[in-house]
């Protein structure tokens, strides 16, 4: 091969090793980089709607207890009508 090409090659072969070594310390699972603060402060606030979805989700089951407890009455009080009824 000419050497000229390989000059080419150097380069090229670099920048795509500088790139996989950036990305395989992004995906490490101990990177401590720049966004090491950054994702404290998300995983934080991920935590804290996770809370929040958890109480929504509680509001909502007691919520559909107490529709549940008024259909009953509801159904009661037609039932009652409908048998004084003959």
């Amino acid at each position: 091969m000419n050497p000229e090409v390989f000059v080419l090659f150097i380069p090229i072969t670099a920048i795509i090793m500088i790139g996989l070594v950036k990305i395989a310390r992004l995906w490490s699972p101990g990177h401590q980089g720049q966004g090491g603060p950054g994702m404290k402060q998300l995983e934080a606030r991920l935590e804290t709607v996770e809370q929040e979805i958890a109480g929504l989700q509680h509001e909502l089951s007691e919520t559909h207890e107490r529709l549940d407890f008024a259909e009953r009455l509801l159904a009661q009080g037609r039932e009652t009508k409908r048998l004084g009824e003959p």
